[in-house]
């Protein structure tokens, strides 16, 4: 019966979330508890719950506070330079950008980290994309490609779970596929210029504004508005207005400007190597460095409070999805749903199929990322298939590979699962289900991709 009321659980998630018949925030909720209810679990369901929000609160803060971090060195014109550097390249070409989105979030998902990678890249892209009109869609789309495939390596988290998993180390089981990875980061460059093209299509030819946008204008007018406000309780000197430019182009003096500038791109990136040498935990990184950040870019108490409230709307978008996203797993853990689902799904394989379990699992790796979590498939699911291929004369060696072409490496940006694909779509501004739908085909090419080189290569065998 858990079994059976999980995949209920995940079906009508699935179903009601993509069909926009309920918000993603009542159904990671509501499913789950009324499917606990279901079962007879209502008296541990505050401990499950509680359980799940306490795994999943480290995260949360994590986001909170990082989301704070990248928009404040927004606003403080830090990724300007970028930014501006990629729309040269790119001539205003969606195409062009859309291939570029997905080559910078490649070289920034090295560090192996889902949630820092599209904090980063979202943050640095989102204004480009707002700026020519391009769909949102199609920066979550192709940020969730090139993560994907770069979450392969060693230190990202399949690899990991699954070396951790079966006691295998990285020759054994990453060596083996690097040729598959370079075909999958090949597909991704590929897809990007497709879905570029396509793009391009959609808006006609277009051509870079001169000077901010429309919705610059504003935020900067109103944000010279409420800095002159505050004249008179910081005593800072009023910011210079540049000669011939529109009322809401401003420049602080300059020679602040590039200490300020200098300062917060010296504390990126000594954040960026503590993230990557792991120096503290995530959360406590971005607490502190948001803190330290806020005091120098915003002395004043008024102006700190100004900060915090022009970007709270995203803070509580991004964090409530994230801790609604704990009940849910926290019940499905609890109530031992997973589990059962696991087992069940093993036991459902023919013996027929038993020689082909490498290929079966490399292709069922990325939609069963939307039913198990991480932790679930590589400890839960994997050692049972591992142990199935041995007993048809197979090598756990080979699952291992398989598992990680496809589950939580291309599936991991779209599953409900994982807490970072909430970062994902959360600063894209889009809705989840919207996401699926427009990249689950591509992410699952991928998969289909690297399946057909790690077959070719010898990675396993068919």
């Amino acid at each position: 019966m858990p079994a059976a009321l999980g995949f209920t659980t995940i079906i009508l998630f699935l179903l009601l979330t993509m069909t926009k018949r309920v918000s993603v925030l009542i159904a990671l909720v509501l499913i789950p508890v009324l499917a606990a209810l279901a079962g007879g679990f209502g008296s541990d369901l505050g401990k499950m719950i509680l359980d799940g929000l306490g795994k999943v609160a480290p995260t949360g803060i994590m986001i909170a506070f990082a989301v704070l971090y990248f928009s404040l060195m927004i606003d403080a014109g830090l990724f300007d330079p970028l930014i501006r550097g990629i729309l040269k390249l790119a001539k205003a070409d969606p195409m062009r950008i859309a291939v570029g989105t997905a080559v910078l979030t490649m070289c920034v998902a090295l560090d192996g980290d889902g949630a820092s990678t599209f904090l980063i890249t979202i943050s640095a892209l989102l204004p480009v994309y707002r700026r020519l009109g391009m769909s949102p869609l199609m920066l979550s789309g192709v940020v969730c490609l090139g993560a994907g495939v770069m979450n392969l390596i060693p230190w990202g988290g399949p690899t990991a779970r699954a070396m951790a998993s079966l006691k295998l180390d990285s020759s054994q089981v990453f060596t083996p596929v690097l040729p598959a990875m370079a075909a999958g980061i090949a597909w991704v460059l590929v897809a990007a210029y497709l879905i570029g093209a396509r793009e391009r299509r959609r808006l006609g030819k277009l051509s870079m504004p001169e000077g901010p946008a429309p919705s610059d204008r504003l935020a900067r007018e109103e944000r010279l508005a409420r800095e002159a406000s505050l004249e008179g309780v910081s005593g800072e000197a009023p910011a210079e207005r540049v000669a011939g430019e529109g009322p809401g182009t401003l420049l602080a003096p300059a020679r602040r400007n590039r200490a300020l500038t200098a300062f917060n791109l010296v504390l990126t990136l000594a954040l960026l190597v503590a993230l990557v040498l792991q120096v503290m935990p995530l959360p406590v990184l971005f607490v502190v460095g948001f803190a330290i950040a806020l005091l120098v870019n915003h002395p004043t108490w008024e102006r700190q409070q100004e900060l915090l409230e022009r970007h709270a709307k995203s803070v509580v978008l991004v964090t409530t999805m994230i801790f609604a996203a704990g009940v849910f797993t926290g019940i499905l853990t609890g109530t031992k749903m997973i589990t059962e689902m696991a087992g069940a799904f093993v036991q459902i394989i023919p013996d027929s199929l038993g020689g082909h379990l490498p290929v079966l699992v490399a292709l069922t790796g990325m939609p069963l990322s939307l039913v198990f979590t991480p932790d679930a498939y590589y400890f839960g699911v994997l050692p049972v298939l591992a142990e199935t291929a041995s007993g048809f004369g197979g090598d756990p060696a080979e699952i291992a590979r398989a598992a990680i072409l496809g589950q939580m490496t291309t599936g991991f940006p779209l599953s409900p699962l994982t807490a970072s694909t909430f970062i994902l779509v959360g600063m894209s501004g889009v809705q989840l289900g919207e996401h699926q739908r427009f990249i689950f085909g591509w992410a699952f090419a991928t998969t289909l991709v690297m399946t057909v080189v790690a077959l070719l290569t010898g990675a396993f065998a068919l």
